[in-house]
């Protein structure tokens, strides 16, 4: 099979095309033949191994994926596709079954797996994989669980209450299209933060209020707001962001994408399908590339200007499988 190998951490160029063996599935696994994947920002750290080897952090990292070069040489964290196979102990999933979802876990989401970068992968029946939502194609799908995993996390701690006033920092991102649209759903006042090129778009999942963060340094006069989350971490900092850290309710609540990990369940997975289905959710896409040009897409997203999500369509045998239309 096709696969995307990264030979050593590096710039994007460390990322080579080759043929590797399918895997075929443990007893209590499936195998998924992939469809589309995405490129997360999670991939492009790990790829570059983008903190220095002595910082705890990139202690961490070592010890978690490897610190001369990945222990699997195949990233990628989200996928789409099919189930071709099943394991006599896995009992989630039929053959024929269209899923998409998350190589992690479920519940251990801590653990680091790899592996989507490829036309096929094997899951263990308690990953983070759900029936994909009819309404979607591929491409649609894997563009979902990464940013809406992570903001749903997050976005719940907020326990938001409808007429809340939230606000999202970094409102275009992969994690904030999703933050706002899941504020959204609790019924706050959602302001984004994001540069106005993309203020249309913002709104249109839901904001009422936007900011720029590049030419606003402050805030409305007197405003506060009952959540404010940070979607872009710590290593982005602005005279704006210094400024929505401060502007809090009494009783508010700030918090940063680098604040813990996530451990998402299957459960929310399923709350998230629902959402789609009811139409109260959806996917945004920036970028679609093939998967032989991988590079490219990985050279976009470290630019870290990207709307959304960037996702890599996987053919086979020449052929793109596609379930409903791309956005």
């Amino acid at each position: 099979m096709k696969a995307i190998v990264c030979t050593k951490y590096g710039p994007p160029e460390v990322l080579q095309l080759q043929e590797v063996e399918k895997p075929a599935p443990k007893k209590d696994e499936v195998l998924v033949k992939i469809y589309a994947t995405a490129v997360t920002a999670s991939d492009c750290i790990v790829r570059g191994f983008k903190f220095p080897r002595w910082h705890p952090m990139g202690i961490m990292m070592g010890v978690a994926v490897g610190f001369r070069a990945p222990r699997n040489p195949i990233l990628g964290m989200v996928l789409a596709g099919e189930v071709e196979s099943v394991g006599e102990a896995a009992n989630r999933f039929k053959e024929g079954d269209l899923v998409f979802g998350s190589t992690l876990s479920a519940g251990n989401n801590f653990g680091v797996r790899f592996g989507s970068y490829a036309q096929y992968m094997c899951l263990t029946d308690d990953s983070l994989i759900a029936l994909k939502p009819s309404k979607l194609s591929y491409e649609e799908a894997a563009a979902i669980p990464y940013g809406a995993g992570l903001a749903l996390y997050f976005i719940k701690k907020g326990k938001i209450q409808p007429g809340q006033k939230v606000l999202v920092y970094g409102a275009s991102g992969a994690i904030g299209t999703a933050a706002v649209q899941f504020a959204r759903h609790y019924k706050a006042e959602v302001t984004g933060v994001c540069s106005s090129k993309n203020f249309e778009l913002v709104r249109s999942l839901g904001a009422e209020k936007l900011l720029d963060y590049r030419t606003e340094d402050s805030l409305p006069n007197g405003e506060r707001y009952d959540f404010v989350f940070d979607a872009v971490g710590e290593n982005k900092d602005s005279k704006l962001k210094a400024a929505c850290k401060e502007a809090l309710t009494s009783n508010g609540l700030y918090i940063s994408v680098d604040s813990g990990n996530p451990n998402n369940s299957l459960e929310e997975l399923d709350f998230l399908n629902e959402l789609i289905e009811a139409g109260e959710f959806r996917a945004v896409i920036d970028r679609d590339y093939p998967l032989e040009e991988m590079v490219e897409a990985h050279r976009y997203v470290d630019k870290g200007h990207k709307k959304g999500n960037v996702v890599i369509t996987v053919a086979h045998d020449g052929r793109f499988e596609n379930a409903g239309l791309l956005s």
